[in-house]
This record gives structure tokens, C-alpha cells and sequence, in this order.
């Protein structure tokens, strides 16, 4: 099932079971209990699932486990494949030329990336309601495509990741060199 297979049939009604309730997955940051090198806390993300019941006001915020993925399927799967597209390109909240409206009516399509939007037929793009969106998309992406500027950043972000790897190898080697020499010198104080 597409993407867009998928939001059309949360569109129809979908197959949620709770007609008065309405989930929402989502990524939260936690602290894990751990320190890094620097001593600062770490994060990891951790899948939360949002719930609201039709006339009231009341919101159940809580991890997600398999009850609640079995509970709300399609939301599920929603969730899922907008992890999937903002793993493959950039998300629409970072596009810049598009307003907060716009970005969630994009989303409620199932679009989450500005890949994503540049990359839809003329047909579909006319079907969605989002010709202009789309435009501007393609336009960005084509210009970006070619951006010296960019591209230059890049040769030197690998090059300074090349050298940093390198010197993290020579380092590792040093260290090793350092620890035979203080052995050797170890055993020459005993007379060993």
C-alpha cells in the first residue's frame, strides 16, 4: 500500500475501531540515565502515542507499546511512513517557503518531505491540491541541486572527516608505541 493509499483510506474512515477517539504517534526525547565522554545526559527517541476522545478535552500522553499499535492501526502505519520519508530527504518544517498551514495540510496528504512534494506527477500533485506547493518545491531542489556553495561545504566537511579519521587512526598507534615503550622501560628498571 502506497502513502498515499494509506492517507486516502484515513480519509474514508479507515479501519480504526474507535470512531470518538483520535491517536497520533510520535517521536519524543527521553534521557536514558546514561552520560556521555562530556559528562552531558543521553537522549534517545521514544515512540509516544497521543489520545483524545471526541468531546472532551482530556489528551492521554504515553509511550506507545503493542496494545496501542494493534489499537490504531492505520495511525500507526501513518507514523511509520513519515519516519520512513524523513529518513530519505528534508522535512517540510525545514522548507522555508512554506507556511505552518501549509506544511500540515501537505502532512495530512501524506507528505512529509520536500523530496517528496517536488517528486509528485503534475496529475497527482492537481488531484492533492498542492500544484503550487509542488512547484515550489521542484524549483528549490533544482537550484539547490547546483549550489557551488553547498557543494564546496561538502568536499571540505569530507575532507575534515577524512583527516580527523586519520588522525584518530595515528593517535591509536602513538598510544600503542607509548605503551611498548613504557613496558620496555618498566622491565629495564628490574632488570628484567
Amino acid at each position: 500500500m502506497s502513502d498515499f493509499e494509506l492517507f486516502q483510506q484515513v480519509l474514508d474512515g479507515g479501519e480504526s475501531r474507535d470512531k470518538n477517539v483520535a491517536a497520533r504517534f510520535y517521536d519524543r526525547a527521553q534521557k536514558t540515565g546514561e552520560l556521555d565522554k562530556n559528562g552531558l545526559p543521553v537522549f534517545k527517541d521514544v515512540c509516544f502515542v497521543e489520545i483524545r476522545a471526541k468531546d472532551s478535552y482530556d489528551v492521554f500522553d504515553q509511550p506507545a507499546d503493542e496494545d496501542k499499535f494493534r489499537r490504531f492501526p492505520t495511525e500507526y502505519r501513518i507514523y511509520q511512513a513519515q519516519k520512513k520519508q524523513r529518513s530519505d530527504g528534508v522535512p517540510l518544517e525545514l522548507f522555508a517557503f512554506l507556511s505552518a498551514a501549509e506544511v500540515e495540510s501537505l502532512k495530512f496528504r501524506g507528505i512529509f518531505t520536500v523530496e517528496v512534494l517536488a517528486g509528485l506527477d503534475e496529475q497527482k500533485a492537481r488531484d492533492l491540491g498542492v500544484e503550487r506547493e509542488a512547484a515550489l518545491a521542484k524549483k528549490f531542489l533544482a537550484q539547490a541541486k547546483g549550489n557551488t556553495v553547498t557543494e564546496a561545504f561538502q568536499r571540505r566537511e569530507e575532507n575534515y572527516q577524512t583527516e580527523i579519521r586519520q588522525l584518530k587512526e595515528e593517535n591509536v598507534r602513538l598510544k600503542e608505541q607509548l605503551e611498548k615503550a613504557r613496558a620496555f622501560s618498566g622491565r629495564r628498571r628490574f632488570g628484567k
